[in-house]
């Protein structure tokens, strides 16, 4: 990133506005905050190795359940389309993920991975790839331009084969969806072990996700065999150690048909109403993330700023530290041939060149070192010689060593990091400010917000 980082996300914003609810141009922002090719936070972040994961601008619900439990058609009535193929006879055979878009298309496997580039790595699992397809419509009913729907294949106990591992990938993509909604067919399946294990293993680590409903609920006869047939799912969950816990709900629903009245209660919209909190929860947690993504970049841009200045001041050590070496390193093979040539002189040259005194000074302090050097024998006083130069090339390899310095930021890096840094806390906190604000309005007063 070079020169000054602008802030474009407003302007591509107010573009396309029309027709967006404000839930969904939040996460578009933030999405776009973190995307964007020259300002976004993902590269600022990894300018100063800091990894960073874009916000999805949709949530995703996984719908689960047993063989022709009305998945597809809970899909279908929510979106007011007909996408999903629905019938006794007809189970979605692999994973179908309905998303809203600008036309009506449907992809495959390898087209549905680069949609959804987080659920690539599905790939691992053996022939789920020729299983996953995604139907994209135009509907903006509800909230489904918020919402990917991910129905799953029906679940059946028996000799019933799979193309693939489906418990062990409806486990992964757990770990992925925001929410889980779990239909119970009252006509004979709801007691699949197949899905009460699946379910069991998924509330070990996301029972804050799993929603339990009792669909087709106005084929399940009268109101005593609706809650038959509820008593018994319940105390099948309820042998589950990890299911079993205060305040189970399991609402009664299926889908209106005007030419077929029930006196059934249909709690439908209560699934809408999940939806719908999972939605405004996702919006604040991805608000919630974009300030902490920011404080943890500008602490990693401060701390390399710090780090840098202290390199720096080691490297400048170093430099000293060599150069004293390195002197000290020359002086020894200097002085010694200085005392040598000095001592070859006669007085009377020494007189012309340094004048009477001066040769007066320099016999004071080398007379002591000359007495020392004639007291030695021959052999000794080469030994000595051979030891200050050894002494000499020493200084010097240490000097050599010591000057190696640590790598530092140019003015330049140095420049584009304040830049990114001043961005950050400047653009990208104030627009998140600006954001939050837009979000608790539709809900809040201006005076409860203190504006």
């Amino acid at each position: 990133m070079s020169g000054k980082i602008k802030s474009r996300s407003g302007a591509n914003a107010d573009s396309i506005t029309g027709g967006v609810s404000c839930d969904e141009r939040i996460l578009r922002d933030c999405h776009q905050l973190y995307t964007d090719p020259d300002s976004g936070l993902i590269s600022v972040a990894e300018s100063v190795g800091v990894k960073l994961l874009p916000p999805r601008k949709k949530i995703t619900v996984l719908l689960m359940g047993n063989h022709s439990a009305g998945k597809s058609s809970f899909i279908n009535w929510y979106v007011e389309e007909h996408i999903q193929r629905t019938g006794v006879a007809i189970e979605t055979q692999g994973f179908s993920f309905v998303t809203s878009g600008r036309k009506r298309e449907s992809l495959t496997g390898n087209a549905t991975l680069h949609l959804y580039p987080h659920f690539k790595p599905l790939q691992e699992f053996k022939g789920v790839s020729e299983y996953l397809s995604t139907e994209i419509c135009t509907s903006r009913q509800k909230r489904f331009s918020l919402v990917t729907f991910v129905d799953s294949p029906g679940l059946v106990d028996g000799d019933m084969k799979y193309p693939f591992d489906v418990d062990e990938v409806i486990l992964w993509l757990g770990d992925l969806c925001d929410l889980i909604l779990v239909f119970f067919d009252p006509m004979g399946q709801a007691l699949c072990k197949r899905t009460l294990n699946i379910v069991e293993s998924l509330n070990e680590k996301h029972g804050d996700r799993l929603r339990f409903y009792l669909s087709k609920a106005d084929e399940a006869g009268g109101e005593s065999d609706r809650q038959r047939v509820m008593m018994q799912i319940v105390q099948e969950l309820c042998k589950r150690p990890g299911l079993n816990k205060c305040g189970f709900d399991m609402p009664t629903i299926y889908i209106p048909n005007p030419n077929k009245p029930s006196r059934c209660v249909n709690q439908i919209e209560e699934v809408c109403r999940t939806i719908e909190k999972t939605i405004n929860q996702t919006v604040q947690n991805t608000l919630n993330s974009l300030e902490k993504d920011c404080e943890l970049i500008s602490e990693a841009i401060t701390d390399t700023l710090i780090n840098d200045r202290q390199t720096s001041v080691w490297n400048r050590r170093a430099r000293c530290k060599s150069c004293f070496l390195t002197l000290l390193g020359f002086t020894v093979p200097m002085a010694l041939m200085a005392l040598l040539v000095l001592g070859a002189l006669s007085q009377e040259l020494l007189d012309m060149a340094l004048g009477h005194q001066g040769r007066e000074t320099l016999s004071l302090y080398l007379t002591p070192v000359v007495k020392v050097f004639d007291s030695l024998s021959v052999e000794q006083q080469l030994y000595g010689c051979g030891g200050l130069v050894l002494l000499s090339f020493l200084l010097l390899i240490i000097a050599r060593f010591s000057f190696r310095t640590q790598p530092t930021l140019s003015g330049k890096q140095k420049r584009q990091l304040q830049e990114k840094l001043e961005y950050v806390q400047e653009v990208v906190k104030t627009k998140k400010k600006k954001l939050y604000e837009e979000y608790l309005r539709q809900s809040v007063s201006d005076q409860d917000m203190d504006l």
